[in-house]
């Protein structure tokens, strides 16, 4: 199959001498004795999509590791102190549920939706999207392999502070394997909603505000209890996706959980994940030829 787009490839390239003749015919025997004329080197085949992912991905995630941890550590401590001050005004039952979901999801937000909003933008300002653009590799495997990387980087402090709720609230942990699932579908949406935002905006200083908006709305839509918020403010709740990863992970603390609607809700989280990413996608390529 490579031979033939090979051969495609130079037959593309090659010069149509029967439909362009050259200024005047050369003689009989003219050429003989010639060196054959150098036909045009083929392309090089575009990289795989997976391993191109991969490698995107891994080197993500190194460079997070080194400049990204002091960050994670203030979204935990972010989180945590919400649930020490919200201790104070919620004691149990399904307002303490939505308080520590809300601030487990938080931490997932403050990476993948502020962050990369910030990364992308970042990147888009210093040129850095000439250098993606020079390799061989397809636009959606740098969007979703840095997506991954930053999404996947939450993992550890929305642990931790899931378990410090738990102890502070008296809630179970039990249900707390559902994080495998919460975070990557969860951070999948923010992390795609981050990098369109941080992709689209025109301006740094631009992406770096949408980033910080929509972390502020993860943080009062997703961690205050639904109960004692406005009919208007609900509606805009069911707007952020990172609710529904709320909701989801607040279902598993009840003593009979609905895994018909945690189900229902990690897939409206899913499908926002790819429809998020996709617009993401398409807003690398606008912006990497420009």
């Amino acid at each position: 199959m490579r031979s033939r787009s090979t051969g495609a490839v130079r037959a593309a390239l090659a010069p149509d001498t029967a439909a362009t003749p050259g200024p005047e015919a050369a003689p009989a025997g003219a050429t003989e004795g010639r060196a054959p004329a150098a036909r045009p080197a083929p392309l090089a085949p575009g990289a795989r999509f997976f391993p191109s992912l991969a490698a995107v991905y891994r080197a993500q995630l190194s460079r997070a590791r080194v400049a990204r941890i002091p960050l994670l550590f203030v979204a935990t401590f972010q989180s945590v102190g919400i649930m020490i001050l919200m201790r104070g005004v919620v004691d149990g039952g399904s307002e303490a549920r939505a308080v520590v979901a809300g601030s487990s999801v938080l931490v997932v937000a403050f990476v993948a939706l502020n962050l990369l909003a910030q990364y992308f933008g970042q990147l888009r300002a210093g040129g850095g999207l000439d250098h993606y653009a020079t390799l061989p590799v397809p636009p959606a495997s740098v969007v979703l392999g840095a997506a991954a990387a930053y999404a996947s980087f939450t993992l550890p402090g929305t642990l931790v502070t899931a378990v410090f709720g738990c102890l502070l609230f008296g809630l179970p942990m039990g249900g707390l394997w559902i994080l495998a699932a919460v975070v990557p579908l969860a951070g999948a949406a923010l992390a795609g909603l981050g990098a369109a935002l941080g992709l689209l905006a025109p301006r740094q200083e631009l992406a770096t505000l949408a980033g910080q908006l929509g972390m502020s709305a993860a943080l009062l839509l997703g961690v205050l209890p639904p109960e004692r918020m406005p009919a208007l403010i609900v509606w805009a709740r069911d707007l952020l996706p990172s609710t529904y990863g709320v909701e989801a992970f607040a279902r598993t603390f009840e003593p009979e959980p609905d895994w018909a609607a945690v189900a229902l809700d990690l897939g409206v989280c899913a499908a926002v994940g790819v429809v998020s990413l996709t617009i993401a996608t398409w807003a690398y390529r606008r912006a990497s030829v420009r």
